[in-house]
């Protein structure tokens, strides 16, 4: 294949991808309903973002500076469009962020010309990722990533070992972005914040993930909650766990919050994901719990296990056998869109309603956390079925054998 053939078909295969329409599956669940193709992947960057369109630089139409993967994006419904704020990792292993838009949310996202530029301080950032974005009522848009830079402790040798803490941007137009102060806490290393989208008692306040290190939760973990005076100088002194993890259950290993809550006449609905131990490695997928009101701090609901978990594809990447969120949107109809990344590579959507939410949230049960519990309280279920189930078998038999 010569360069000009190679060149035409690179860019039939980015549009390809581009005009791509989104097509739902089947509900199995009844909650959620996922969307036959991945909206956004390596594929969906433009040639230009990859390839030196420079012949005489570039003969062979090599990738020069290629992205490994999209995934992990904060979401944000602004000026009648969905707007993502990507992850994408490169072949560096450096993550950064880009902005991609849609009209309808579920197909059809471009990316917009260049990539974010994130303001340095004195300290650089090594890497960042994971931004969650939240419309707060102050008249800002906030950005809460994960900043990682090298353990300034770690022994000669070792160029593995990170910190982790929360970094803040903030813009009115997703375009012009400030960078503020990192979130102090005192609680250990940050990777999953997010902040709350209204004034609490006239502060700020914030979901944390405290832990001992970058990798190991250690004694802390659990969904935390803190109060910042202010956002330029932003400080929790003191945290409370919100959602702890437990033994046993999905979240065994560590939890974090996923995007920002959602308001509802009934409580605050959150995502999050829970990660727990397989003899394949760790695993992870999306749960959900509600809060009071006036009380966002307070668990008032959380369904068993989990709301969504990897299948199929979404089962294979980077990092096999992994669900993460960190954005979605609610729309004027009260629809809901839930944007999520399967295995480190690739990002989906999946659709819902705020009644349904919270009508799975109040009304499946919570997990007893023993398994002779959890039989009898499926037993519970299966005999207030059986009458009904009974008539059902009775109906669909009798219109078999008449056919």
């Amino acid at each position: 294949m010569n360069y000009e053939e190679r060149l035409t078909s690179i860019y039939k295969n980015y549009l390809s991808h581009l005009n791509q329409k989104n097509t739902p599956q089947s509900d199995s669940e009844g909650y959620v309903l996922r969307y036959e193709h991945p909206i956004l992947t390596a594929d969906h960057i433009p040639p230009h973002w990859v390839y030196d369109l420079n012949k005489e630089r570039n003969p062979y139409l090599a990738k020069r500076l290629g992205v490994n993967a999209v995934f992990n994006a904060g979401a944000l419904y602004l000026n009648e469009k969905v707007h993502l704020v990507l992850r994408m990792e490169g072949y560096d292993r450096k993550s950064f962020f880009a902005i991609a838009e849609s009209q309808t949310g579920i197909d059809g996202f471009e990316l917009w010309p260049t990539p974010i530029a994130i303001p340095q301080h004195e300290n650089e950032d090594v890497n960042v990722y994971d931004m969650r974005l939240t419309q707060h009522e102050d008249g800002y848009i906030y950005g809460l990533f994960c900043t990682e830079r090298k353990d300034p402790n770690a022994k000669d040798g070792d160029e593995s070992s990170a910190v982790a803490a929360c970094g803040i941007v903030r813009t009115t137009d997703i375009k012009n972005w400030d960078r503020l102060p990192d979130l102090i806490t005192y609680s250990g290393q940050q990777r999953n914040v997010v902040l709350h989208p209204e004034f609490i008692d006239g502060k700020y306040g914030l979901y944390t993930r405290p832990q001992d290190g970058f990798i190991d939760t250690g004694k802390g973990g659990g969904i935390g909650f803190g109060l910042t005076e202010s956002m330029e100088q932003p400080e929790v002194k003191t945290e409370t766990i919100v959602d702890p993890k437990k033994y046993h259950t999905i979240n065994e290993v560590k939890n974090g919050q996923g995007p920002a809550p959602i308001k509802t006449p009934k409580g605050w609905l959150h995502l999050a994901h829970g990660v727990r131990n397989t003899a394949a490695g760790l695993r992870y997928t999306l749960y959900m719990f509600m809060t009071a009101l006036e009380e966002p701090d307070r668990v008032i609901a959380k369904p068993s296990g989990h709301f969504m978990a990897p299948q199929g594809i979404e089962r294979v990447g980077d990092v096999s056998n992994v669900l993460f969120t960190n954005g979605w949107i609610k729309r004027e109809d009260d629809t809901v869109l839930i944007y999520y990344a399967s295995s480190d590579t690739r990002m989906h959507v999946a659709s819902s309603t705020i009644d349904q939410l919270v009508d799975y949230c109040l009304n499946t049960p919570e997990d007893p956390l023993k398994s002779h519990l959890c039989v009898a309280q499926r037993t519970e279920m299966i005999q207030q079925n059986q009458e009904a189930h009974l008539a059902i078998m009775e109906e669909l038999n009798a219109a078999l054998a008449q056919n």
